[in-house]
């Protein structure tokens, strides 16, 4: 008998989990747990509900329009002038953006490293070198230079298994007090915990995966006949990368250090619990998430810039492979360097903040238009639902644009 492949209808959907755990969202959950516990797991359930929600509905236009979600905001009929505009704006938040934080992915995944090999550095001037930033970040470019997408669909699967292992082992190990845990999923609105509470769903709910998993399913599947496929594959998916976000959380509010930085400093705290064992999983957790990262901030930058400027966008064109390795090259370039492009960061922070509202207002337009869609639209209770979503989202940009601009 011949035996089933449970792989075999695995789509995208890893790439989306692997692009929002980050170290950005190590950082966040691991500060989150370590000055609240567990009382924000509510929050991060409510972040992948909402995701979940979001990127259904933007595969579901993938699929069906056998567009992304680029081409169509480029075809979008109306004023030359608005259509301009939200082009602009779409590429500024998510080049500028991803070319930003791409330092931060490659950094963090040389802290993971650093737990197994101590990479040198190098003196250049008033400037210091780090060769492990500098081999990370080529390993991310040569893989995605490579133009092969079913290897790169494959490395990222399995450092996204592999992650979960290490974070969701070492919250086992905790043995964390369940009832405590489980108290967490109430609701709470204490007034210290706004800003984190909304750092939480903003490190998960991002604007830059609506654009890469419409981009990506087109790859996977052809038909709308394969909806349900696709459904499973993003709910899956982001389920994990969610548990995964929740276990850091759980390493975190077993931390015994008096001071947290970062997320490494909770593998010191957990030392004289389990020995040096945790520092190697929580390395090894902070190496992948950080290299998932690594290689999908590129692949999505890239995604929205050929498909705004209607260049191809496959995978090895050229177009593609120059975008994507203008982006690793940035992130590498202030990573190596030391470079704090706090400037860059801001305005990203400023772009984004407005973008996520518009665009997800803006997919939950079209997934109610039959003249897009037809049958495959929104019900009226779904609209209803992804509205509430929308709302969330419009909290998350007043936020960020308010913190940029020093309203809060």
């Amino acid at each position: 008998m011949k035996l089933k492949n449970p792989l075999r209808n695995i789509g995208p959907g890893p790439l989306v989990a692997a692009a929002f755990i980050g170290p950005g969202t190590v950082t966040v959950c691991t500060l989150a747990s370590a000055n609240f516990g567990f009382s924000l797991l509510w929050a991060m359930a409510l972040s992948i509900t909402a995701t979940v929600i979001l990127q259904e509905i933007s595969g579901r236009i993938g699929i069906v329009t056998g567009k992304d979600l680029s081409t169509l905001i480029r075809g979008q009929k109306g004023k030359p002038l608005v259509r301009l505009a939200a082009m602009t704006l779409v590429l500024v938040a998510i080049v500028l953006g991803n070319a930003a934080y791409e330092s931060g992915n490659i950094s963090g995944a040389n802290l993971g490293l650093g737990f197994y090999w101590e990479a040198p550095s190098i003196q250049v001037g008033s400037f210091q070198i780090q060769l492990g930033n500098f081999v990370l970040g080529a390993l991310a470019f040569l893989l995605l230079w490579s133009g092969n997408y079913r290897v790169l669909e494959r490395v990222l699967v399995a450092l996204v298994i592999l992650m979960s292992f290490a974070f969701v082992g070492t919250a086992l190990m905790t043995q964390p007090d369940w009832t405590q845990l489980l108290r967490g999923f109430v609701p709470s609105w204490r007034e210290k915990e706004i800003p984190t509470l909304v750092a939480l769903i903003g490190t998960t709910v991002v604007p830059y995966n609506l654009f890469l998993y419409a981009s990506l399913v087109q790859k996977q599947w052809k038909s709308e006949s394969e909806l349900p496929l696709m459904r499973r594959d993003i709910a899956l998916s982001v389920i994990l990368g969610g548990l995964v976000s929740m276990a850091i959380l759980i390493v975190g509010a077993a931390n015994t250090s008096e001071e947290i930085s970062s997320a490494m400093d909770v593998s010191k705290g957990l030392e004289s619990v389990f020995g040096r064992f945790a520092g190697y999983l929580m390395g090894f957790g902070l190496l992948a998430a950080g290299m998932t990262s690594a290689m999908t901030a590129p692949l999505a930058a890239a995604l929205v810039v050929c498909g705004m400027m209607g260049w191809d966008t496959e995978i090895r064109s050229n177009a593609m492979r120059w975008s994507m390795g203008l982006i690793v090259g940035l992130g590498l370039v202030f990573s190596s360097l030391g470079i704090k492009p706090v400037q860059l960061i801001t305005l990203a922070q400023l772009a984004n903040g407005v973008l996520l509202p518009l665009i997800s207002a803006w997919i939950i337009w079209i997934a109610a238009q039959s003249s897009v869609l037809g049958k495959y639209k929104n019900s009226p209770l779904a609209t209803a639902v992804a509205i509430l979503i929308w709302l969330i989202t419009l909290v998350l940009g007043i936020k960020s644009v308010g913190t940029v601009l020093g309203w809060f």
